[in-house]
């Protein structure tokens, strides 16, 4: 499977593995089909290796650019939003594939409560309260230009 090959294969230990059913998605990453196209959250517990030939994947650890956190992680650790840290990757892979939906298809103000939930809502964490995630989370999109109109 994916998470075993990030994991194990490349090191890449950011991205978890919880339930291994694809329920929990402590182990989502970040696909893309080709260069441009949006930004899919893929739960690697269960997804095939091969079905991620020639995609692109980008994992927790591909946030953070030239030492600096992406905007989301800078969020979460404002809000202090997660205590162990270990549901924190799948909340924060599925939120920068929200960035990347929101990019392409702003919503409103009105409906961006609902938007946040419908992309992180199903997400297992066992340590916090969801609201710190959502707060963190609605304040990047709402300083962000060009993501709620």
């Amino acid at each position: 499977m994916l998470n075993d090959l990030l994991r194990e294969d490349l090191g890449l230990t950011g991205t978890k593995f919880g339930c291994g059913i694809a329920v929990c998605r402590v182990c989502t990453v970040a696909v893309q089909r080709v260069p441009g196209a949006h930004l899919e959250p893929v739960r690697s517990c269960t997804t095939p290796v091969s079905a991620i030939q020639g995609k692109i994947v980008t994992t927790v650890e591909g946030l953070e650019q030239d030492g600096v956190l992406h905007p989301l992680q800078q969020a979460f650790l404002k809000h202090f939003s997660f205590q162990c840290g270990y549901s924190a990757p799948g909340f924060l892979m599925a939120s920068y594939c929200l960035l990347d939906k929101l990019r392409r298809s702003p919503v409103s103000k009105d409906k961006l409560d609902h938007v946040i939930n419908e992309a992180v809502g199903k997400h297992v964490c066992r340590c916090t309260g969801y609201v710190r995630y959502y707060s963190a989370i609605k304040e990047v999109i709402l300083e962000t230009r060009g993501l709620v109109i």
